[in-house]
């Protein structure tokens, strides 16, 4: 045990549900509403663009939920994921702290995102759905639900955010080789699409935008439904297989954690290993609960907890939720999976509460973590995951000047193997950081829609 980097779990220990944390909160969540009436949203009104069983999955009462046989076949081409000890960047930072990574990027498509998206195809497959459309940042999404719909022989159709569009044209072409379809967002094939171009013609999009020109889509076509990477309960309820096998991992390290990072754009990640602790955190457990995002786009940091729309074009359902509103439109930094206006309704819940914190870096300092973690421990991270990786080494230092040790605990979501552009970027010098100006955030949350 003394020397042990990886730690891993056979086939046979694979979660076999997922972890639904809704019944165990002891203060209830705000519902969404209907963007029309201003009620609580029922699930005849998500039915047009979901299946039943993923609805179901949004509010259910139960605290655990079986995942189909169907889903654990699939799973298993890549899970039980590993855990490091990240022995050889302790040792780079000379820090008594232990450093351990939960890597997700070992699945087909490069990050957690297939957790979700193999089971949300799965549950519209059953329901008779042809076609899947949805958007995508970074295109780490929109591989996984390409992937996944090749899985279960549907369309899938993408609007991805024009500025990573142009940035990463091999997320595009890892899509096309799973036959999706991939449009740059804004795009002409939708009304919403439309709009933003005539008003802006060189918009870089946002992920705003490009939800709402999936979910035109998915509305406008019968045999189309609409799939979500992140921010909804049921995405984080699936990616909780990622906490569930961590657990099991630091048992055989035979350690807890003092403190468990996640990079936060929506939530999906950040949920998918923190939940299942925090179900101990609510039984007493002193685990610090750590949300990471970007300077640029500083949704938990800076945003107002406050009903928003999820999207542009106001179609979505309002949702309480930490918002910098609904038309803020980020900077092209290249964490692009990470600029999204709003959060998860439930890791917005549990921030406000007090379960949680959360902190926010320029991308600088970031992609600087992310050659000090590249140059020790040899895997390449996605500028998304190096968010964490910052706190990470933070956390690591300040353990050095505390002269005592804590235990870390971080998710590396995904690899950077199709962000060597960005990375050429900083190692040149030419990489710039951007704090989203405050006046500029204040107008945006002055615009938020008015719920009484």
């Amino acid at each position: 045990m003394e020397h042990r980097t990886k730690f891993l779990l056979s086939e046979d220990e694979l979660p076999c549900v997922w972890v639904n944390v809704l019944p165990s909160l002891r203060e209830p969540m705000a519902m969404p509403l209907h963007p029309a009436t201003g009620k609580p949203v029922s699930p005849d009104d998500l039915a047009p663009i979901f299946p039943m069983g993923l609805i179901e999955q949004e509010f259910s009462p139960k605290p655990e939920i079986d995942i189909p046989g169907e889903v654990l076949d699939i799973y298993r081409l890549w899970r039980p994921t590993p855990l490091y000890r990240a022995r050889r960047l302790e040792a780079a930072l000379d820090t008594p702290a232990h450093i351990y990574y939960k890597y997700e990027g070992v699945s087909p498509a490069g990050s957690h995102k297939p957790n979700t998206a193999v089971a949300q195809a799965y549950y519209n497959k059953q329901a008779g759905i042809r076609r899947l459309a949805t958007e995508t940042g970074a295109g780490q999404w929109g591989s996984a639900l390409a992937l996944a719909c090749r899985m279960f022989g549907m369309d899938c159709t993408v609007y991805m955010v024009k500025v990573s569009y142009e940035q990463k044209p091999y997320r595009k072409m890892m899509m096309n080789a799973w036959g999706a379809e991939v449009y740059p967002s804004p795009s002409d094939k939708t009304n919403a699409g439309r709009a933003v171009l005539a008003e802006h013609p060189d918009s870089p999009g946002s992920l705003g935008i490009a939800i709402s020109e999936a979910v035109e889509d998915a509305a406008t076509h019968a045999d189309t439904n609409y799939s979500l990477g992140s921010v909804l309960n049921h995405v984080l309820l699936h990616q909780t297989v990622i906490g569930q096998e961590t657990k099991l991992q630091m048992q055989q390290a035979g350690e807890e954690p003092d403190v468990i990072i996640g990079c936060f754009g929506g939530g999906s990640s950040f949920g998918g290993i923190i939940l299942p602790y925090f179900l101990d955190k609510l039984n007493g457990s002193p685990v610090r609960l750590m949300a990471v995002e970007p300077s640029a786009c500083p949704t938990l940091t800076k945003g107002a907890f406050a009903y928003d729309f999820g999207d542009l074009a106001k179609m979505t359902p309002l949702i309480k939720m930490y918002t910098l509103g609904h038309d803020f439109v980020p900077p092209g930094i290249h964490a692009g999976g990470l600029r999204y206006h709003g959060a998860a309704p439930l890791a917005s819940h549990l921030l406000h509460h007090g379960y949680l914190e959360a902190r926010a870096y320029p991308q600088t300092p970031v992609f600087e973590a992310a050659v000090t973690f590249t140059r020790a421990e040899g895997i390449l991270p996605a500028p998304e995951s190096a968010h964490a990786i910052r706190a990470a080494i933070d956390e690591a230092l300040a353990a050095r000047r505390e002269g005592r040790s804590r235990v870390i605990v971080f998710c590396l979501t995904g690899h950077g193997h199709f962000d060597l552009a960005a990375y050429d970027s900083y190692l040149s010098g030419k990489l710039q950081d951007f704090e989203y100006p405050d006046e500029e955030i204040a107008r945006s949350i002055a615009a938020l829609p008015a719920v009484g």
